[in-house]
């Protein structure tokens, strides 16, 4: 015998069943939309790796090797540019050392002229007579030397007169 109560508890576990199918049903719905989602990001990453690897990853080869290509001849032009400055800096560096010691050589040359230029006029009549001497020394000293060879010729002449002589005079005595 079954009572009403048993009906109705037996029909409200019923009605409870299928309330919790029905909610499982939904989570299982939702879980799967969830899936979905999931698998349909998962799939347009693959496919955009898909994609990377058959399309971008040559492009980016290409981008590197180009990039590869850029930075070498960068470096060329790098030493080349380096070259040509140590050139440039060895030739000025020589041009101003030449500058610099022919300044030094005029200051040189100058610096008399100078030293000449602010002294009191005594000292450069003095300077002016010591050059003179100097030139005189120099003319004087040419005649020495000229007449120095000449005696040496005429010693030497002689020398060789007074032989003949000498020479001569034997042989008359001789005869």
């Amino acid at each position: 015998v079954v009572t009403r109560d048993d009906v109705e508890e037996s029909l409200k576990a019923m009605w409870q069943y299928g309330k919790d199918k029905e909610q499982l049903l939904k989570d299982l719905h939702s879980q799967i939309e969830e899936t979905d989602r999931k698998l349909s990001a998962k799939q347009s990453e693959r496919d955009y790796w898909l994609e990377y690897k058959n399309v971008g990853s040559k492009e980016q080869a290409d981008k590197i090797m180009s990039l590869e290509k850029d930075i070498k001849e960068v470096k060329e032009d790098l030493h080349r540019t380096r070259e040509y400055y140590r050139n440039a800096l060895t030739a000025v560096k020589e041009e101003k050392d030449r500058l610099l010691e022919r300044h030094v050589e005029l200051s040189k040359e100058q610096a008399p002229e100078n030293a000449v230029r602010y002294l009191d006029k005594n000292i450069r009549r003095e300077i002016e007579e010591n050059k003179w001497l100097k030139e005189e020394v120099q003319i004087y000293r040419k005649k020495v030397s000229d007449l120095e060879a000449s005696i040496q010729l005429l010693e030497e002449e002689n020398i060789g007169l007074v032989t003949k002589l000498i020479d001569t005079r034997l042989q008359i005595l001789g005869v």
